[in-house]
């Protein structure tokens, strides 16, 4: 490992275990990687994955040098599946002319809640052991000898809300909380209870791993610490409270405080204690719901401090807290125009260094779906949070 990577790899330990005092920085490439990596040039789709992953590892340091780390392994996950109540949500896509998804929308299986609410069947979850370690073995043969491979896990995933509207909509969810609010606690709970006994399942299978090294996290972020796994290890499998878990709520900002804490949050929280550490929101505007519900999720690590957050209330929420201001920049500044809008920028990461003053604070750039031809703009962003930080935050 190169030495850059493992000062990047201590310092991210400090930060996620609150003993860093200089922000960290990641930008996730994976929606602009089109105009940063260079063209695939195996051939068969198998080879193909394994570049990707190989390019994807290092193409932040060749190409944004922000503070991921470059993973001196290549990792293979279990290949599992979770259908919530055994529906599988269908959609339809619409391409463009390059054959690019560009919209679609789902076909919702629930269109009145109380009528349709037999259609519930028990979630149904599997694991391709056979498959996941049959790809584990082709992997080390063709690149075993130069790259170790191991199994391993990202966070642990729930977002609630997100399968409720995929099941019934938008519309039906809200009104539903007005209509049948009876079923939608039924739907609610059941699905709450269904995802804890997934993890549960997983947990009980020996199908987790820890994650508390250079594992993605969600959001742009990763998951070192040494909080975690809880003492008392040895011996036993890994348990749900040894991980990472994360959990966010988009779908619900149209609702207010007191339906969100009503309708929402205890069947989040009751996931959330399985956690041995969390990480929450995308990009909901946290500050609504923080006060009367989200404060209270256990073993809450990082929450999302998204563009259309109130940056000045968390940070005087969070300042002095065990929770991290993880900021997302708006994305507008590197996604829109060819050029980077340097005193634009610089005004809006300065009011994000003023408002976090006294948090631990973490950037991470997300939902830059084109760099307008200018792959330079992510490197010069990250140069200039670095000079901000070093003028503004100590």
């Amino acid at each position: 490992m190169l030495p850059i990577m493992r000062d990047r790899e201590a310092r991210w330990y400090r930060h996620n275990d609150l003993l860093g005092d200089f922000p960290m920085i990641g930008f996730e490439t994976w929606t602009c990687e089109d105009e940063l990596l260079e063209p695939l040039q195996c051939r068969s789709e198998a080879a193909q994955l394994i570049e990707l992953q190989i390019k994807r590892e290092i193409l932040n340091h060749e190409a944004v040098d922000d503070d991921r780390v470059v993973s001196p392994h290549f990792t293979v996950p279990w290949t599992l599946s979770m259908i919530p109540f055994n529906l599988k949500v269908e959609s339809e896509h619409a391409l463009d002319d390059k054959g690019h998804d560009v919209a679609y929308r789902f076909l919702h299986p629930i269109r009145d809640l109380r009528a349709d609410l037999h259609k519930l069947q028990g979630s149904v979850y599997s694991v391709d052991r056979q498959g996941t370690l049959a790809w584990k073995a082709l992997v080390e043969d063709i690149v075993g000898d130069i790259l170790p491979v191991r199994m391993g896990m990202r966070s642990l995933v729930c977002c609630l809300s997100q399968y409720v509207v995929h099941l019934v909509g938008m519309e039906t969810m809200m009104v539903s909380m007005m209509d049948y609010p009876e079923e939608v606690h039924a739907l609610m709970k059941r699905l709450s209870q269904d995802y804890i006994a997934y993890f549960k399942w997983l947990e009980k299978e020996g199908l987790l791993f820890a994650n508390n090294g250079n594992d993605w996290l969600c959001q742009g972020s990763f998951g070192f610490t040494r909080d975690l796994p809880r003492p008392g290890l040895a011996g036993r499998l890994i348990a749900t409270h040894d991980v990472w878990g994360y959990m966010d709520s988009q779908e619900s900002v149209g609702m207010s405080p007191d339906m969100f804490d009503e309708f929402f949050f205890p069947y989040y929280r009751e996931v959330a204690s399985l956690f041995g550490l969390l990480s929450y929101g995308c990009c909901e505007p946290v500050h609504t719901c923080w006060e009367k519900s989200l404060r209270r999720l256990p073993n809450l690590r990082k929450v999302s401090i998204s563009p259309w957050c109130d940056e000045t209330k968390m940070g005087e929420a969070l300042r002095g807290s065990r929770t991290i201001y993880h900021r997302k920049p708006s994305p507008n500044f590197i996604g829109v125009g060819r050029d980077l809008d340097e005193e634009a920028f610089t005004r809006h990461i300065c009011h994000t260094l003023e408002c976090a003053r006294g948090c631990r604070l973490e950037f991470s750039f997300r939902d830059v779906y084109t760099l307008e031809g200018n792959r330079d703009k992510p490197r010069r962003a990250v140069q200039l949070i670095r000079e901000l930080i070093e003028r503004h935050w100590k």
